[in-house]
């Protein structure tokens, strides 16, 4: 890991100069993504099952891309019960979690005849991508899927990438169908993406699509906004602890690594006010390393995008904490919940030793689904106001009408705009 002293100079654009996680940082790839979304748009399932081969090594077909009730069946006498016990106690979690997200319809009445509302309704569909690849994330199928279910999605399509043996793992089956998919499809990556968003003879389109996936996820996701509507960019995974010398560095050490482990590209983030936790934390790291089954991923993650930033003060260290906007923000202090009230950007705060970062992965209830590369400055994690819609209501009596309607047909004119202003006109002729 990168050890780096925080500073006036040093906090200005940090993202971009200093630790390298700009967005911009990947256009390199926006190229093949194109490419893969042209061909699909233009061709379909044609498309769709030969990047599945290229990319996956399965051959998929119009019969065999839909997840099946009996491969269901059969994924779930390939789980161990006690797992599947753990997914449900996590998504009672955060299915309660979710529904207290829910927002309701309104309207407000004036005595003299106005009515002014707001009517919220939810999708009628969305896609949710789940990565595949280096491992299952039957997590992200439960933070994906149970908001729109909270929120009343009727139709929720779930796309994956399959084995080389054309299966989904069986996991990440039991998973979607506890959450609540009602349709399940053997496809990953950009191409994924695009049948989503175009549709294909195979894949029905949706109105919106979510979820995390590698690079070349994120920018065909970002290529079809438009066309459908999104969460967010996903980048690599991050994680940020913030530690003065009262933390435990054993502690910052693992929750550092948990992170880390994800892929090369992830990272993770010490910043703190104490050069010897610093020094202790790198201690612990080694120690960790010597133990762990991911060590290779890890070691070549903290190479990359590790970095123990030392600050002279708190309020350099929250400068920094807020310059860097982090996907999962940790606050290991003397006074946590006294540091949070100065945090303003991140996607999920954890406060004190006991709520490490996996707790809010599997289990807390609040939704895995973060804003990384510094998007946490202005989005929000998934939740259920991605899955609704909101309409507003306007009605006015005539009584109400007449009396700004000189107003209105002012506004108008002003703006050069006199078919607006007579539509007001003609109701008081």
């Amino acid at each position: 890991m990168k050890r780096l002293q925080v500073n006036d100079a040093s906090l200005e654009n940090m993202l971009e100069t200093l630790l390298k996680r700009s967005p911009n940082q990947y256009d390199e790839y926006q190229q093949k993504v194109t490419e893969i979304l042209g061909q699909v748009r233009a061709k379909g399932d044609e498309a769709l099952f030969a990047y599945t081969k290229q990319f996956d090594g399965a051959d998929i077909t119009k019969e065999s891309i839909r997840v099946t009730e009996k491969e269901i069946e059969e994924a779930y006498s390939l789980v161990d019960d006690g797992l599947i016990d753990v997914m449900k106690k996590s998504l009672a979690n955060i299915r309660d979690f979710h529904e207290k997200q829910m927002r309701k319809s309104w309207i407000d009445t004036r005595d003299d005849g106005v009515i002014l509302g707001q009517r919220v309704t939810p999708l009628a569909s969305a896609g949710v991508y789940v990565p595949g690849g280096k491992a299952a994330y039957p997590s992200s199928v439960l933070m994906n899927i149970i908001p729109a279910k909270v929120a009343g999605v009727e139709r929720i399509v779930m796309t994956t990438p399959p084995g080389a043996d054309g299966m989904v793992t069986p996991v990440t089956l039991v998973a979607a169908h506890l959450a609540g998919a009602t349709e399940v499809y053997k496809v990953g990556g950009a191409q994924a993406v695009a049948a989503l968003a175009y549709g294909t003879e195979s894949i029905e389109k949706v109105a919106k699509i979510c979820g995390p996936g590698n690079i070349f996820v994120a920018l065909a996701k970002k290529s079809v906004y438009g066309h459908v509507s999104i969460d967010s960019i996903a980048g690599p995974s991050e994680i940020l602890v913030l530690a003065d010398e009262t933390a435990n560095p054993r502690y910052v050490a693992a929750d550092l690594l948990s992170q880390a482990e994800h892929d090369e590209l992830a990272s993770a983030i010490l910043v703190t006010t104490s050069e010897e936790l610093a020094d202790r934390v790198e201690g612990e790291i080694e120690g960790f390393l010597k133990q762990l089954s991911r060590a290779d991923i890890i070691r070549r993650s903290l190479d990359q995008y590790g970095y123990l930033l030392v600050a002279p003060d708190m309020e350099h260290a929250v400068r920094a904490v807020n310059e860097i906007a982090s996907e999962h923000l940790e606050i290991l202090t003397k006074n946590p919940y006294d540091t949070m009230t100065r945090v303003k950007n991140a996607g999920a705060i954890f406060l004190g030793e006991y709520s490490s970062e996996p707790l809010g992965d599997y289990f807390a209830g609040p939704n895995h689904v973060l804003p990384t590369n510094g998007t946490a400055k202005f989005f929000s994690p998934l939740g259920v106001d991605d899955f609704i819609k909101k309409s507003s209501l306007i009605s006015y009596s005539r009584e109400a009408l007449e009396e700004i309607h000189e107003d209105i047909i002012r506004f108008a004119k002003a703006e050069g705009l006199t078919a607006h202003a007579n539509s007001i006109a003609v109701r008081f002729e």
